[in-house]
């Protein structure tokens, strides 16, 4: 196999792509974590953690990395949501699984990963929230000190 040489270079000697490849680069991180037990028994959205970011540029792309640890649930015929919300809006969710019974469910915890482009460069809200599907028993999110958080990347938009 050839070795291809861009612009005559060795490949030693290339130092930084073309100014016209995007290159996706990391702007900013921000990251909260909790470890405050919530626990519900109704279907009302619960938040759980928020981090707030503000964006350098209106293409800028947040991933969004949310961590639930600790998550259970007890009693009843229960199932659990998560979500990710960018200020009022919904950026991601997931459904916990029912097996059905109406005993104690141990989970590990859950992780939600998103690339939004918020198109803003004004102060954005990120939070996770947590709700009692079936308001059957009871649902806990960073239960026995289980850590949950959010990290929030600014990439630079392509």
């Amino acid at each position: 196999m050839a070795i291809i040489k861009p612009n005559n270079n060795t490949i030693s000697a290339i130092t930084a792509l073309p100014a016209a490849i995007p290159t996706g680069k990391v702007l900013q991180v921000v990251y909260n974590q909790t470890s405050t037990t919530v626990a519900l028994t109704s279907t009302t959205w619960t938040d759980v953690i928020s981090q707030a970011i503000t964006p350098s540029a209106t293409s800028s792309k947040i991933l969004v990395i949310a961590q639930c640890g600790g998550l259970n649930r007890q009693g009843g015929d229960t199932e659990h949501q998560l979500r990710v919300l960018r200020d009022s809006t919904v950026v991601t969710e997931i459904k916990g699984l029912n097996d059905g019974s109406s005993g104690f469910l141990s989970e590990s915890g859950s992780s939600m990963v998103e690339l939004d482009a918020p198109s803003s460069t004004s102060s954005l809200t990120y939070k996770i929230q947590i709700n009692n599907r079936d308001a059957n028993g009871t649902v806990r999110i960073s239960e026995n000190g289980a850590d949950t958080s959010i990290t929030l990347m600014e990439i630079a938009g392509w």
